[in-house]
């Protein structure tokens, strides 16, 4: 449907459907390991700038990297969520899990972040002002591909 995003964990890109049924494609890191969670979503807030602060998970799972920042990061181009943010909910339940710009444009394509879809920041600025709330986001396993293989 259009405005819907989907996620391909397995390939690393994000299709944003548009009307007419073509799509932009954007390339894309996920979650390390087994924190990546597939699912439907729907995006319930936007944020221009956002702040960040790790969540009492991360900050257990990796202190040396997250204690010195417990209390966030103020909006900035070294903030986590980078330029833009797309907050994921189920119902009316904050998931903590983004699709958002990222300081480390290096990281796409792999497997880097705490659970949150990354963007670097040119692709995360385009997506946002085309993403409706109230829009779908579908995450797909990272064991099965649905971007179709040549």
């Amino acid at each position: 449907m259009a405005g819907d995003i989907h996620v391909d964990a397995v390939a690393r890109y994000l299709y944003h459907i548009e009307e007419g049924g073509t799509a932009m494609r954007y390339g894309v890191a996920i979650a390390r390991g087994k924190l990546y969670e597939p699912g439907v979503y729907t995006i319930k807030r936007k944020v221009r700038w956002p702040h960040w602060q790790p969540t009492q998970n991360m900050i257990n799972r990796d202190p040396e990297l997250y204690a010195d920042i417990a209390d966030g990061m103020e909006p900035g181009p070294e903030n986590a969520l980078g330029s833009r943010a797309l907050y994921l909910y189920v119902g009316d339940r904050d998931t903590y899990l983004r699709i958002h710009g990222t300081p480390q444009p290096r990281s796409i394509g792999g497997r880097a972040s705490s659970g949150c879809v990354r963007m670097v920041m040119a692709h995360i600025n385009d997506l946002y002002p085309n993403v409706e709330i109230g829009s779908t986001a579908f995450l797909y396993s990272a064991e099965d591909s649905v971007t179709p293989q040549s």
